[in-house]
């Protein structure tokens, strides 16, 4: 099936943002879960942090697993609005459950005695299944839209915008909406539901549909590791997994880094939000930049650029908030690369080697992908922790912390460099893919 025949028309500003919307809430959920969770539970309510890290590592790897299922399910079924529909509905009422545990006194029926760990296991349950049927519906959407290499970019560039829209807000309300974290988290969750609903309604109103490819692949697990028979995509993905572990170590450990290194816990929110609003203002350049150079190049400078930044967390100690905005606002220039030119990558691979089928199975192991990494940044990186004599709350106990925040999230980003760097060697044509 030809480019032409799932996408005749250019698509234009209404129906991008139509389909990008979607990312807003699923991003606003996204980010508390891999950040502001492990602190909730490991700080305010806590829990052991092996305990956590094992419950997080099983939950992730978990619904990780289940993502190529979902992909060619996606991939024979052909209902993806179907899907999208239903994971949304288990997300936000995952999301709801998470972050709001039973306290003291609370009348929660069976659950009203329920342990922290108890209670965060049974949330993880809905929140994962719904994240991974959205997410690999959703991406496996974008796949098949736009007729041109720069305009897949321009996909995955206004859906990434909306998701940076997102986890800014994510970023900020919380501690807009309650004096305390837990108390943010919660309201925060409520608020979430109705904008989920306005985003989902949108999607299934307006967004563009691409036709559905003839021919649909049956669920085995042949056809779920049919992509990995690709060799362009064998390549794409091991860099999309190094990268995706740079990137998971810091996510994970940022709120600790910020309370324990830097003793700012107050300005949690600031630097979040200053990361993503810088990632959301470099979009429109990595979107000319890898026109120009190609996407391989791209995001080859954006590794660098990331490096350069996280190497001098190291040098950070109480009170540097200026040192770590700097950071912050670097590495999240970074991030614009990191959101937009992989995915649309993922894209022009389905696209160039006639896989439309298969766009489920695909979109299934990039999340795969997606969840594996933060699972080990979390399930590893907070057990190690806790074995190296980290206290959360003790910061006579942080240089451990310092060298995984900071360091280690380097290494990771050189070793992806390194991946990509065949890439970018090769010839782009006017398009900006290089071939």
């Amino acid at each position: 099936m030809t480019d032409a025949a799932l996408a005749p028309a250019a698509l234009g500003t209404g129906a991008l943002a139509a389909y990008g919307v979607l990312a807003l809430p699923l991003a606003s959920a996204a980010l508390p879960v891999y950040v502001h969770l492990p602190n909730l539970y490991g700080g305010a309510l806590g829990m052991n942090l092996a305990l956590l890290g094992a419950i997080l590592l099983t939950a992730r790897l978990a619904a990780a697993l289940i993502d190529p299922l979902l992909g060619a399910l996606n991939d024979r079924l052909q209902r993806p609005r179907l899907a999208i529909a239903v994971g949304m509905l288990l997300l936000t009422a995952g999301v709801l459950m998470a972050f709001n545990p039973p306290r003291d006194g609370a009348s929660l029926g069976a659950w009203s005695g329920a342990s922290p760990a108890t209670w965060l296991a049974a949330a993880l349950v809905p929140l994962y299944l719904g994240y991974s049927m959205v997410s690999v519906s959703y991406v496996a959407w974008g796949a098949l839209l736009g007729a041109s290499p720069h305009e897949r970019t321009r996909v995955t560039t206004w859906r990434e915008g909306f998701g940076i829209a997102g986890v800014i807000l994510a970023s900020v309300l919380p501690q807009a909406l309650a004096p305390d974290a837990a108390g943010g988290l919660a309201r925060f969750s409520a608020v979430l539901v109705p904008v989920a609903v306005l985003a989902l309604l949108a999607l299934l109103a307006a967004a563009p549909r691409p036709a559905a490819p003839a021919h649909r692949p049956p669920v085995a697990w042949r056809a779920m590791l049919a992509p990995l028979s690709n060799p362009r995509f064998r390549r794409l993905f091991a860099v999309f997994v190094l990268n995706g572990i740079a990137s998971a170590l810091p996510a994970t450990l940022v709120l600790f880094f910020v309370a324990d290194v830097l003793q700012a816990p107050q300005s949690a929110g600031l630097f979040l939000a200053l990361y993503f609003a810088a990632g959301a203002a470099s979009l429109p350049l990595w979107l000319a930049l890898s026109r120009r150079i190609g996407k391989a190049a791209a995001w080859f400078a954006s590794m660098l650029l990331a490096t350069l930044a996280f190497s001098g967390a190291f040098l950070l100690g109480a009170g540097d908030i200026a040192g770590f905005a700097a950071i912050c606002a670097l590495s999240g220039l970074a991030l614009g690369a990191d959101l937009a030119l992989p995915p649309a990558m993922l894209a022009d691979t389905v696209r160039a080697a006639g896989e439309e089928s298969r766009a489920g199975a695909y979109a299934g192991l990039w999340t795969f992908a997606t969840k594996l990494n933060l699972a080990l940044a979390a399930g590893l990186a907070l057990p190690l922790l806790a074995l190296s004599g980290y206290v959360p709350g003790d910061p006579a106990t942080v240089r451990p912390l310092a060298y995984a925040y900071g360091p280690l999230a380097c290494v990771f980003k050189v070793i992806a460099a390194y991946a990509l760097w065949p890439a970018c060697r090769l010839r782009p044509n006017p398009e900006g893919v290089r071939t």
